[in-house]
């Protein structure tokens, strides 16, 4: 009896540690209603300035099929990344890629200088650890096998927030942000290639 007790005991310990780790830590990336739900492929999930995220279930690396804009813009395959992107740029920033095609990754040309125009994407680039602060709107592209691309929709001081497609439970993610004189430097250990911007 006395062995229960003490188990009981320090799984109530155990359970309460988790949750405090939660609200202190976890809450914002991955809020109660997100984890509480499973989602099935195309699912709605978020939505940012009224353009809905859509589940694309636990296989990242697999698509469902075409999607198309009422006037035949080809937003991608459902639901990357790039879909998400592609779809938000068009129907909120009134913004037609003059090429939306390849990899998230590949929506960073690095030989381009800081500021300079990246002409596939008809939008002004910046780097990652230079002198140019996200903004809202911003395209966060990121390096890796296939990368990944996020909308920002939030700057803060010291983080800035992301919604994003196609990374099952977190539509919506949290980066740090550092000033280190004059330039900003987004991430720690998953840090993004740059930003693109709609001028």
């Amino acid at each position: 009896m006395r062995l229960l007790k003490k188990i009981l005991r320090y799984l109530s310990l155990v359970i309460l540690l988790v949750i405090a780790v939660y609200f202190l830590f976890l809450q914002r990336s991955y809020p109660l209603s997100v984890i509480t739900r499973s989602f099935s492929v195309g699912d709605p999930v978020d939505s940012f300035n009224g353009i809905t995220v859509y589940s694309n279930g636990l296989e990242y690396d697999k698509s469902h099929g075409r999607h198309y804009s009422a006037d035949s813009f080809y937003y991608g395959k459902k639901w990357q990344c790039v879909e998400y992107i592609k779809r938000y740029y068009h129907d909120r920033m009134e913004h037609k890629f003059p090429d939306g095609s390849g990899h998230a990754k590949e929506f960073f040309d690095a030989s381009l200088p800081q500021g300079g125009m990246n002409e596939r994407r008809g939008l002004v680039q910046y780097r990652n650890g230079d002198k140019e602060k996200p903004q809202v709107n911003d395209i966060l592209v990121f390096g890796g096998k296939y990368g990944h691309v996020a909308i920002v929709s939030r700057v803060g001081e010291d983080e800035i927030e992301v919604v994003q497609q196609n990374i099952y439970l977190t539509p919506r993610e949290t980066f740090a942000l550092r000033n280190e004189n004059g330039r900003f430097f987004v991430g720690e250990g998953r840090e993004p290639l740059g930003w693109l911007r709609k001028k």
